[in-house]
């Protein structure tokens, strides 16, 4: 059996990767030389279940282990406390550094200093400006309970927009999430930031 699972293997390597980086990887992937990955999206909105997380990324990693020779996860941690990664162990897959995307977006030691230096800080990324409403607003219910605003956002002083691409009208979506949310603006233009070399490394 073991020898047929290993005539199978396609020579890519596997990608499991979280939807809200979609945009992104395949943006990378575009800018490389040859067809490397075997990708397979998970929904972004598991990141409101993260302990669903490392059981659907465990369920594809099986998958491509029959076809890849090597597996990759682009995920952080992502609010699993260390389960993600005791699901990488199995597989001997790798994932991106770092807790999650505006870590590794940013680089690590940099999120960190930022965070330390405000502590009541909100994160967009492009993904997280794009889809302020469906993700943030509406699910916190804030569209039909304002009066909740104080209570979810009440020790928060600033928003942070970290931005992949040059995108004027995310900038502006990204100003407006941060004045409904009654937070002060920032904005850091990282691009792809540790996802294009971790990408870019395995290739």
């Amino acid at each position: 059996m073991d020898n047929l699972v290993s005539t199978s293997k396609t020579g890519k390597t596997g990608l499991v990767a979280c939807g809200a980086l979609a945009r992104e990887i395949l943006a990378i992937q575009k800018q490389l030389t040859a067809d490397v990955f075997e990708v397979r999206f998970l929904p972004a909105g598991l990141h409101n279940k993260p302990s669903e997380i490392p059981g659907a990324v465990d369920e594809v990693l099986a998958e491509l282990a029959t076809t890849c020779s090597d597996l990759l996860v682009g995920y952080g941690d992502c609010g699993t406390a260390g389960k993600l990664d005791q699901v990488l162990e199995k597989y001997g897959a790798s994932r991106l550094d770092g807790a999650h995307c505006y870590a590794f977006y940013l680089g690590l030691e940099q999120f960190d200093q930022l965070q330390d230096d405000e502590p009541g800080t909100f994160y967009l990324t492009d993904y997280l400006a794009r889809q302020f409403d469906t993700l943030v607003f509406k699910p916190l219910g804030l569209d039909r309970h304002p009066e909740l605003l104080e209570t979810y956002f009440g020790n928060y002083t600033r928003l942070v927009y970290l931005s992949q691409t040059e995108d004027e009208s995310l900038v502006q979506k990204a100003k407006e999430a941060a004045i409904r949310l009654g937070l002060r603006f920032e904005h850091h233009k990282t691009e792809y930031g540790l996802l294009n070399d971790f990408l870019k490394g395995a290739a």
